[in-house]
């Protein structure tokens, strides 16, 4: 019998015994002495409310001290990738919304921009269009904040902050479902544009919204900020310097809580964000209490950039102008989610053959990219999310890869780690705020 990474064979007693694990647990069990060690080996995990998904990570202990740590993915690997080279390049919006998927209009987004880079186009894209990109991602960094303060404050004993973070995504997601249709998995950010413009009933919830956050902000600070066990579990826990974060690549809040002010809105900016006036927060210790700080004026510096992005909402279209590329569907919001609109269907297919074939075509085949290939990053809640398309010149993408934050940045998971107490890892874990659907995608 054959053995590989996730398995392993050996002789007992009893007979041959074959083990599946999720790495080389016999050969890690096999080099702890547990009389004369004093050591340990355990799972933690696999589990899943804390990582947003499902992570294994196998702990040697020394009593409550973490001597190493490994991380053990990929339980929650869906193929995305993959899949994306089986359809064409508008379906595949409807793929990758759904890998991180806290911060679906991110992974639209970035994907968006390297189709529209390899069309050539990306000057074409409508001003309205990359006004609402804007605005729809800074709403959504400010819900995926919401959901890292309210599982990581449940993840350390603090319950209430849990209901008072939910509370406030989901007025952000019915701001999402009154645009999109949906309160997740949107494929609302079209390569060329965005699906439907955004109605004047989504203004009034986004307006009542910035008025609300600054008070909400506020209670969980007075929850949290003062609290001594809170400052406990936080100040000088999973310390990661500028140095490690530079050497491990990671990137995001936990590199800019390093004290690092590195943000590609503004030391690489796209959408515009070079004429938006914002702030990138930093915070000194790279600690856990670090991270907290920088998310939470984070939130705050993307709403001055919702607020920024409502007042320059100009009447416009929202895709480009070429019908090759834009979709072919006027697309309405209705009982039964976003569909096609009823004038569009009697006009295809009681009045204009042209129409009905240009229809036909585009949503069976989609439009033709020229060959090439292109590098696209932009700055996601958990940090820098990097998009490799290539084109092979056909109606499919040949390859997509994502450089996601999440799988990068538990690398520093180790690191921060080892050393500490076992508690710790669980304090550490959060503050990385992985999401294990962009990790395992």
């Amino acid at each position: 019998m054959t053995t590989s990474n996730y398995a392993s064979e050996r002789e007992t007693d009893e007979g041959r015994v074959f083990t599946v694990t999720g790495g080389d647990w016999d050969t890690i069990v096999a080099g702890t002495d547990p009389i004369n060690d004093e050591r340990i080996v355990v799972n933690m995990g696999p589990q899943h409310p804390s990582t947003h998904g499902v992570l294994r990570l196998i702990l040697e202990l020394e009593g409550e001290t973490v001597r190493e740590a490994r991380s053990v993915i990929g339980y929650l690997h869906t193929g995305i990738e993959k899949n994306l080279e089986y359809r064409n390049w508008v379906q595949g919006s409807t793929f990758v919304t759904r890998m991180d998927y806290l911060a679906p209009i991110f992974n639209e987004t970035a994907y968006a921009l390297a189709v529209e880079k390899l069309l050539g186009i990306t000057d074409d894209v409508t001003e309205r269009a990359t006004t609402i990109r804007v605005l729809m991602m800074e709403l959504n960094r400010i819900s995926s904040h919401l959901v890292w303060l309210a599982t990581t404050g449940m993840e350390l004993g603090a319950i209430s902050i849990m209901l008072y973070g939910f509370r406030e995504r989901e007025y952000i997601l019915d701001i999402f479902e009154t645009i999109t249709g949906l309160r997740m998995n949107h494929a609302y950010v079209r390569p060329g544009g965005v699906a439907q413009d955004v109605p004047d009933e989504a203004i009034v919830k986004i307006r009542e919204f910035l008025k609300m956050m600054p008070k909400k902000l506020k209670e969980y600070e007075d929850l949290l900020s003062g609290q001594p066990i809170w400052t406990e579990r936080t100040k000088n826990v999973a310390v990661l310097d500028v140095t490690g974060c530079v050497a491990l690549g990671i990137t995001g809040p936990v590199l800019r809580s390093a004290g690092l002010a590195w943000d590609l809105r503004k030391t690489m900016p796209y959408c515009g964000y070079e004429t938006y006036e914002f702030d990138v927060p930093t915070h000194p210790d790279g600690d856990v209490w670090g991270r907290y700080q920088v998310r939470l004026a984070e939130i705050r510096e993307s709403m001055k950039l919702v607020e920024q992005a409502l007042d320059r909402l100009r009447p416009g279209p929202v895709m480009v102008a070429d019908r090759k590329i834009a979709w072919p569907a006027q697309l309405a919001i209705g009982v039964d989610g976003m569909g096609n609109s009823l004038e569009h269907v009697a006009k295809i297919m009681g009045q204009s053959m042209e129409s009905l074939i240009h229809h036909f075509k585009l949503v069976t085949e989609g439009f033709r990219v020229p060959p090439g290939q292109v590098y696209v990053a932009i700055e996601a809640p958990r940090g820098e999310l990097g998009v490799h398309a290539v084109s092979d010149g056909g109606t499919r993408p040949y390859r997509v890869h994502y450089r996601e934050p999440s799988f990068v940045n538990l690398q520093a998971l180790p690191a921060m780690a080892e050393g500490g107490l076992i508690a710790d890892v669980i304090a550490g874990g959060a503050s990385l705020d992985p999401v294990m659907g962009g990790c395992d995608r």
